[in-house]
């Protein structure tokens, strides 16, 4: 960690009140929120990432919150913090839609939630396409084709489990690749619709897409034709036959 922790006492000060309270926020609102983080533990935020807000560093924005470091007791985690202007009134349902990810052996581990924020484990490492832009040397695509082997393996069991994440046609924004990958956000997830986890991540890395582009100069991607079969094959019947032919078809089972 290259910055320094940031208290959480001055978080209602500018400049970092606009991540408390992002976009706009009232000093009771704000002084609400810093109650809700001494009550959840978080001591201080490390203002480090890839975006920017204002001049300041976070991890991520998106519709329902803003994502940054925080320390926890002696562990650093991800803090999410619900966004004033989200149509979401609250932070738990996506905590839930999280744990149910986690049972499964999916996701960053969830710690915790209040109304406005949700902790869980930080994940170090870097989206999936600046992974493999990166990716140099002897045994490039044997790693490749491991990690996409292992995110194709969780997307199935969402599938399984009937969760379906929603946002995975964007998988570049999705997959953090470190140790190992792992399927971040669950903001748009839901049980309630038909799950597509392994289409939309299918299609999102290997067909039409900036990361498909870079994949394809490491590995040999499949003519898109080839790929229709057992995608509408798997729709119909999510089997792990039908998965396992899909892998086979991608030629991920060459590890």
């Amino acid at each position: 960690m290259n910055s320094s922790l940031v208290p959480a006492s001055k978080l209602v000060r500018e400049p970092y009140s606009l991540i408390l309270g992002y976009p706009k926020a009232t000093k009771g609102e704000l002084a609400k929120r810093h109650a809700e983080l001494k009550k959840l533990g978080i001591s201080g935020i490390l203002f480090e990432g890839p975006t920017m807000l204002g001049k300041i560093h976070v991890l991520g924005k998106g519709y329902v919150g803003v994502v940054v470091i925080a320390k926890l007791g002696k562990k650093y985690v991800a803090l999410k913090i619900r966004r004033t202007d989200s149509s979401r009134p609250e932070m738990k349902s996506e905590a839930r839609l999280l744990k149910i990810a986690n049972k499964a052996g999916v996701g960053p581990k969830f710690v915790s939630t209040s109304r406005n924020f949700m902790v869980m484990e930080y994940i170090q490492g870097q989206k999936i396409t600046d992974w493999v832009r990166d990716l140099k040397g002897k045994g490039s695509a044997a790693k490749l084709r491991s990690v996409i082997k292992n995110v194709l393996e969780d997307c199935h069991t969402l599938d399984t489990i009937h969760l379906d994440h929603g946002e995975l046609s964007y998988i570049h924004k999705h997959v953090i690749v470190g140790k190992s990958p792992c399927i971040i956000d669950f903001e748009s997830s839901s049980t309630n619709r038909r799950t597509s986890n392994v289409t939309a991540a299918t299609q999102s890395i290997f067909i039409g897409s900036a990361l498909s582009s870079i994949v394809k100069n490491i590995i040999k991607i499949p003519d898109k034709k080839k790929m229709i079969g057992p995608l509408k094959k798997y729709k119909h019947d999510q089997s792990r036959e039908n998965f396992e032919d899909i892998l086979d078809m991608l030629g991920l089972d060459k590890n």
